[in-house]
This record gives structure tokens, sequence and C-alpha cells, in this order.
């Protein structure tokens, strides 16, 4: 396991995240997966362990400090996050693998149609 690899990764889905609000998820996941070789429920559980410092500390100070973040909803979706993420998970662990893959991608492909194509 190269570091430099998981770094990287780390580094485009920070980027990205920090640009585009998208979470990493959409990023880090295929990654792990097709370059690092993970298994997609091992890709998920490690971005969410991964995701929680980073991402809501020194990005939203950013956002923050250029009075982009309305706080009370920033709490109101991070208590959604909460309960939803230990549902997901637990509800993530009883689907196999393909699966699982077939959903992320399915619901990537139908996020990006809505970009591309939506109002």
């Amino acid at each position: 396991m190269n570091p430099l690899i998981f770094i990287g990764i780390g580094l485009a889905a920070g980027v990205l995240g920090g640009m585009f609000g998208i979470g990493g998820a959409s990023i880090s996941i295929p990654a792990l997966i097709y370059v690092a070789g993970f298994s997609q429920h091992m890709a998920q559980g490690t971005l969410l362990a991964a995701m929680v410092p980073p991402i809501g500390l020194l990005a939203a100070l950013r956002y923050w400090q250029a009075g982009n973040v309305n706080i009370k909803v920033a709490l109101m979706i991070c208590l959604g996050f909460f309960v939803g993420g230990y549902f997901g998970a637990s509800l993530a662990q009883q689907i196999s693998e393909p699966v699982m893959k077939k959903m992320f991608g399915g619901l990537l492909f139908l996020v990006s149609l809505y970009m591309i194509f939506g109002k």
C-alpha cells in the first residue's frame, strides 16, 4: 500500500470537494476501488472515517470566513447525517458488493444526467 496513492486520492477529493461541495465520495470511492483495489464496502467505510476532520474543519472554515455558511442549517444537516449515516451504513452491510456497486454507479449516473440536462 503506497501512502502517496492515498494522499493523492485525498488531495483530489479535497480540492474538488472544496470547489464543488461534492463531499469526496464521487471521487474517492471509485479511486479506492479501481486504483487501490478496495471492495465497495471497504471504500465506503474508509472514506466515511477519513472525511470527518478535514472536510468538516478546514473547507468549512474557508466558506465561513467568506460568509457562506448557514450554521443553523449546517447543524440540522449534521444531525440528519449523523442519524442517517448510522442507518445507511447498517443497510449497506446487508447488500452484496456487486449490487452495492451497481446502486452507487446508478446514483452517480442519475445525478450526472440531472446536472447535465436538468434545469
